[in-house]
């Protein structure tokens, strides 16, 4: 399906950011990052070129890689930044195995990272991975599992065992295929307002924009009988919902269901991983069963109680998804993959019917790996410290969500498709989340009741952010001169995008419109 609908505006890449506190030998690493690919020998694959009358695509393994993925970025202060942009506009070729590059980025300190030096090593110099992979070959947990055994190779030391992911049974009846009531899913999901741009410009960018932030892990909220009434992820999900909300809202639309994609992914996490593009895609249907939420949820302050119904139907919902088994996207590409004609023809077919299912697409993606399950010890080099990664943010949906922790620490990154999004709309959309996470962490904090609470509540201070060093346009740099700290609390009254042709109106204000 993703073969068939490439597209050289939006390539289809996934990221991993590793982050080091000491540098890395050259050699030493290429020749760990080769034994990793041997061992994983899946990851050695490339397409058969072929003609458009075939009945499917071809692939083969190798069994070496077709030449050295591994490369090493020119220093200077906006190296990482450049590394970053290329990774969200350069996409490896599928002709050539395999469909990774590794490169290695030297930042001095802490500032080009976006973290403050190490105490009492000013001018230390650390070292970031920045692993480019093609999401039709592979995805986030065949890349870090790959960087995983890099590390075993490199340090020279073998890991722990690594147990896989397990789902507890659901409780109570299944929910339908979207994880919501009736009425949900029938509901066309709400779309991602367009910033203010005007739409002739809009029209004209291609690429993805990408904000990282390092963020306080929400607290896990107690047991009761074995099982939590919600988990870290469905917090996430919750955010992301509010998120998408409280900025439609802003723009001047309606409040309507938002439905978000969710990645499930139920393989071993040892060296018998197999490699590939490995996770089911489930849909999660974020409504209350009280009609009188929505107004709640998007008010100056979102009441506890409506956040507090939205995260245990909300976790009702993704424990049955998790448990339950089906095809990847659904049962409907059986007939889209099916070997019955040519592949020019079925691909036709695939991009008309993504065309025309566009409008029921899911607003948003949410991914989350949780807390790596990896140590990533590069012996001399040093453990890993910080993990980013994020997901392709093609339209319709135009918007992603990817998170995971390392060292108590959430290391989130939102990308947006620039025909939907500009570099400013994306940090403003960032500060939302950040505040929506603070209010699904006040209802889980004990006691919560009683101190502050929504949106207006403090969030820890924690380090500077990730500024958005990827946007080729002119308004990167505005948007990079506004970063602010990712846990500190978000300035409501810093204008904002608005499409009314006065002009930008500030957060304060557009959180008083009606929704």
């Amino acid at each position: 399906m993703s073969r068939h609908c490439l597209s050289d505006d939006e390539p289809e890449t996934v990221h991993i950011e590793v982050h080091l506190p000491g540098r890395l030998d050259p050699a030493r690493l290429r020749t760990a990052f080769r034994r990793a690919l041997l061992t994983h020998p899946r990851v050695l694959i490339r397409e058969v070129s072929g003609r458009r009358h075939r009945q499917s695509f071809a692939w083969e393994l190798t069994g070496e890689p077709d030449s050295d993925p591994v490369s090493f970025a020119r220093p200077g202060p906006d190296a990482l930044g450049r590394a970053r942009a290329r990774a969200l506009t350069e996409c490896p070729s599928l002709a050539l195995s395999p469909p990774m590059r590794l490169e290695v980025i030297e930042v001095d300190g802490g500032t080009a990272a976006g973290e403050p030096p190490e105490a009492g090593v000013p001018g230390a110099t650390r070292t970031v991975l920045l692993l480019t992979m093609h999401h039709t070959a592979l995805d986030a947990g065949s890349g870090l599992r790959v960087l995983a055994t890099t590390a075993e190779q490199y340090g020279g030391s073998a890991a722990l065992p690594v147990p896989g992911p397990v789902r507890p049974d659901p409780s109570g009846s299944a929910p339908a295929a979207t994880g919501g009531t009736g009425r949900a899913v029938w509901a066309r999901p709400v779309r991602v307002a367009p910033d203010s741009r005007p739409e002739p410009v809009r029209a004209r960018t291609a690429g993805n924009g990408m904000l990282q932030a390092e963020l306080p892990v929400p607290p896990r909220v107690g047991r009761t009988g074995g099982l939590a009434p919600w988990t870290v992820n469905d917090q996430l999900l919750v955010a992301a919902s509010l998120m998408v909300g409280r900025w439609n809202v802003s723009q001047g639309r309606a409040a309507g269901p938002v439905r978000i994609t969710m990645p499930v992914d139920d393989r071993p996490r040892g060296r018998e991983m197999p490699m590939g593009n490995g996770t089911r895609l489930v849909e999660v249907a974020m409504t209350s069963e009280d009609p009188r939420d929505p107004d709640l949820l998007l008010g100056e302050r979102p009441d506890l109680a409506a956040v507090t119904r939205l995260l245990r139907n909300t976790a009702r919902r993704t424990r049955a998804l998790k448990s339950a088994h089906g095809a990847p996207l659904g049962p409907g590409t059986g007939l889209l993959t099916a070997r019955l004609l040519p592949v020019g023809i079925r691909g036709t077919l695939t991009r008309g019917a993504r065309r025309a299912a566009a409008p029921w697409t899911s607003t948003v993606l949410v991914t989350n790996v949780g807390r790596v399950p990896y140590a990533l010890d590069f012996g001399d080099a040093g453990r890993a410290h910080a993990v980013w990664f994020s997901a392709p943010a093609r339209m319709p949906r135009g918007l992603s969500v990817a998170a995971a922790s390392t060292g108590g620490r959430l290391h989130v990154t939102l990308r947006w498709s620039r025909a939907l999004l500009g570099d400013a709309s994306g940090a403003y959309l960032a500060g939302l989340f950040e505040q929506a996470l603070s209010a699904t962490s006040q209802v889980t904090w004990p006691g919560s009741n009683a101190g502050g609470s929504g949106l207006e509540a403090d969030v820890p201070e924690v380090d500077v952010p990730e500024a958005d060093a990827t946007a080729p346009n002119a308004d990167a740099p505005e948007a990079r001169g506004k970063a602010r700290r990712p846990g500190g609390s978000h300035d409501r009254d810093a204008p904002c995008p608005d499409p009314t042709p006065g002009g930008a109106r500030s957060a304060r204000q557009n959180h008083a419109r009606p929704s």
